[in-house]
């Protein structure tokens, strides 16, 4: 009679640990994804041109280049020379309304002398080598035109302490720091590293050669 019993209560209450299971997989990936995209890295596209030719911008996604953010790198060492980094908008750029982070490479470190003169930058009065920009780019404060306030490198000017100077590869069609001014180190979210669509240009974002 017991077993009766036992296998009335059975049928009652089917086993549904496999729901739970599934129930705490799913959640345990998304936590897991969630950390990997806060910590680690994260996929974002590129929506203008300001960094023609290394990467392709448009409106549309899906004909924009697609690249991974390192979000790691900058816990243990400091943007370096060259590097393309993404960042949160600047307490300037804030006031001018903008609120997306932007994609730029990093031109001038803390400490360092930085001017523009005929068309070229200048490191500590020595011009930079940029083999990364298209063919006859200058580097002019003329693109600042729509800045509201006079271009931040109007005149040579010294990087302060933890703050960095980055510019886009496209010169001629980019608002970056020419105008608005530096990008304080808390305010970079990560470097991009690898471009993973279109799959034609699969593969690293190279990066500039060092400064002599």
């Amino acid at each position: 009679m017991q077993n009766q019993v036992s296998e009335n209560n059975s049928n009652k209450q089917p086993d549904h640990s496999w729901i739970g299971e599934l129930g705490r997989t799913v959640i345990l990936s998304v936590v897991l994804a969630l950390g990997i995209r806060t910590f680690v890295a994260e996929a974002r596209w590129i929506p203008s041109g300001s960094m023609e030719p290394t990467l392709h911008g448009t409106p549309n996604q899906w004909e924009a280049d697609k690249i991974i953010v390192d979000k790691l790198k900058y816990r243990f060492s400091d943007p370096q020379r060259g590097d393309i980094v993404v960042f949160s908008p600047t307490d300037e750029l804030q006031r001018e309304k903008y609120q997306d982070a932007f994609i730029k490479r990093v031109i001038g470190l803390p400490g360092e002398k930085i001017e523009l003169k005929d068309g070229k930058v200048l490191i500590n009065g020595k011009p930079l080598a940029e083999n990364y920009l298209g063919a006859n780019q200058q580097t002019s404060i003329d693109v600042c035109v729509s800045s509201p306030n006079p271009p931040f490198l109007q005149k040579p000017t010294t990087i302060l302490p933890g703050q960095y100077l980055v510019l886009g590869d496209n010169r001629a069609q980019s608002y970056d720091g020419r105008c608005w001014g530096l990008v304080p180190r808390q305010n970079i979210i990560g470097r991009a590293v690898v471009r993973f669509w279109p799959l034609e240009r699969v593969g690293g974002i190279d990066k500039a050669p060092a400064y002599p």
